[in-house]
């Protein structure tokens, strides 16, 4: 039998338990309306053929996935997709990283001058970056066509190149995500003992050995952040200048599965198709940050 003073701690932990409920409802309700429902309507529409007009819907069962997975465009643009993937995770991860420490423990005079101009690019949109670079790579009135003329090099039209295509069209999402993983991996690294820094100094310590022994695993939370945020987000941004420079051409050379989904739907009207490739990239996500947090989350550091 419950005494009085039992009871009234029950009353508090469901009085407790009922506000947790009440503050945590429009979160929840926001997730399941914008984001749990559309992931299982998507779901849903991948096993029927609909054009998003007629009112009727025919269910093919598993025939839209057979169709994706043996049309060669698709295995084109997988590997397109991963292709971004390495160029974003090298040029907005492993290289804001590398600057990170230069900026942080071998500049001695003017850090804030590079921190401003590395982060301020991030403030302009994707679509006036991407014009910029579209000007910028243009081999007739662009610098570096022009600089590239002055050694006798002939400078590619980059967008019906399908290599470096994608290369410029990344370099957009690069500049966009730069500034700001720059400063987040700027910020771990402030927490660095500048103590422990010195002392492997005056043990001769070079700086490789200094960055990859003491500043990568003490600042490795601060890099599992951003390495997923590159994966995750990179892709989306990559969308942006797809959309307004190349279309996905020339022959789908640089489409990659966010954009190929949004054609599909929008353009041919293929609503179950592009419902399989959507699911399609959500399987590569989870695959990627099932391998990240099982090789990379395991090393880790965290301060407390």
């Amino acid at each position: 039998m419950k005494t009085g003073a039992g009871r009234t701690l029950t009353a508090r932990k469901w009085q407790e338990r009922r506000l947790a409920a009440v503050l945590i409802a429009p979160a929840l309700i926001v997730f399941l309306l914008f984001m749990f429902w559309p992931l299982v309507y998507t779901m849903y529409l991948s096993f029927f053929d609909w054009n998003m007009v007629s009112p009727k819907m025919i269910a093919v069962g598993f025939d839209n996935y057979l169709q994706v997975m043996q049309d060669p465009v698709m295995w084109q643009i997988m590997r397109n997709t991963v292709v971004y993937l390495l160029l974003l995770v090298f040029f907005s991860f492993a290289v804001p990283y590398v600057m990170a420490f230069v900026n942080t423990f071998m500049m001695k005079k003017g850090k804030d001058i590079y921190k401003t101009l590395l982060f301020v690019p991030s403030l302009i949109s994707l679509v006036v970056g991407a014009i910029v670079l579209q000007w910028i790579f243009n081999p007739l009135t662009g610098p570096i066509g022009a600089l590239a003329a002055m050694v006798g090099i002939t400078m590619p039209t980059w967008s019906k190149t399908a290599g470096l295509v994608i290369f410029v069209i990344s370099l957009v999402a690069v500049y966009k995500a730069f500034g700001y993983n720059f400063l987040i991996l700027l910020s771990g690294m402030s927490s660095v003992s500048e103590e422990l820094i010195e002392a492997a100094r005056l043990e001769k310590a070079p700086a490789r050995s200094i960055f990859s022994k003491i500043v990568v695993p003490l600042t490795s939370s601060s890099a599992v952040y951003i390495l997923i945020m590159c994966m995750v987000q990179g892709i989306q941004y990559v969308f942006t200048p797809i959309k307004v420079l190349t279309q996905g051409g020339p022959n789908n050379a640089s489409s990659n599965l966010i954009y190929h989904a949004y054609e599909t739907a929008f353009t041919y009207y293929e609503t179950g198709i592009s419902s399989v490739v959507s699911v399609v990239t959500l399987l590569l996500f989870v695959v990627l940050l099932y391998l990240e947090f099982k090789y990379v989350e395991e090393e880790v550091y965290y301060e407390n």
